[in-house]
């Protein structure tokens, strides 16, 4: 089970499994992940920016907190993020060349609260520019291709986070979605894709095509993964005045019982 390939196609709660019986160290998984990336990115080109120095800094906090016992609930895992959603110190590009030298200087409150969950980030998910497109041959750096065949497209405009997820590059990912630019990759990928309820998920930090469409939400292999995500990003923001002053529920509760 241990295998680079192996560890690298494991779905997000089954790794949390793995991580939380110490059967591997997040250090162990992060790796299995950036030799997948090195094997199949330069084919791929689903990330914009890889942090792999950020992201074993961080593979090394989760594992002093599995060690504790006091590990959150993404702990240890490999994350990708599209890069329209600001990043503290990580460049930000929106897939475009005017904005190729941009850091934010913080965190938008996904990024945030993925950071609380405890993820490990690998980079920033290659997209159309400024989220203008469905594609993602749009970008102003190079497209992505469709890991199932390289000659058709992922779709976009989020199709970088999808894209990595299909590959095995990323356990989980974040996209954005005005008029379908999560769930139609989703379904190129042939993977989970989740745009939530509008006033769910803050707003704040991502630099937005369409503010009142806008909307970011997860990319995994399945849906209890999604699930996952959507608790630890979902919740009222007070910085988004579109953000719902309302509890989100477990969204993991009605997994199982059908429709």
């Amino acid at each position: 089970m241990n295998s680079a390939s192996a560890l690298a196609e494991l779905t997000a709660h089954g790794a949390a499994v793995l991580l939380r019986r110490r059967e591997v160290s997040a250090v162990e998984l992060l790796e299995s992940v950036l030799e997948r990336i090195a094997a199949v990115e330069p084919r791929i080109q689903a990330y914009l920016t890889l942090t792999e120095n950020t992201a074993r800094q961080q593979a090394i906090a989760a594992d002093r907190l599995l060690a504790a016992g006091s590990a959150p609930s993404l702990c240890g895992i490999p994350t990708c993020v599209k890069d329209v959603i600001c990043t503290r110190g990580i460049r930000t590009t929106c897939g475009s060349r005017m904005l190729e030298r941009f850091v934010p200087p913080y965190d938008a409150t996904v990024a945030r609260r993925l950071n609380e969950a405890g993820i490990v980030l690998l980079g920033k998910g290659n997209m159309d520019e400024f989220a203008m497109g469905s594609s993602t041959e749009n970008s102003a750096f190079y497209p992505t291709h469709n890991p199932w065949d390289l000659a058709r497209v992922p779709g976009g405009s989020s199709g970088g986070s999808a894209a990595a997820v299909a590959a095995g590059e990323a356990l989980i990912s974040l996209g954005s979605d005005t008029g379908g630019s999560i769930r139609q990759p989703a379904a190129l990928c042939g993977i989970v894709g989740v745009k939530p309820t509008y006033g769910r998920v803050s707003r704040f930090g991502l630099i937005a095509f369409g503010s009142s469409l806008d909307q970011i939400g997860p990319f995994s292999h399945d849906v209890e993964d999604a699930a996952l995500v959507l608790n630890a990003i979902c919740g009222h923001d007070p910085r988004d005045a579109t953000s719902a002053p309302i509890d989100a529920p477990d969204f993991t509760a009605g997994l199982g019982r059908g429709g």
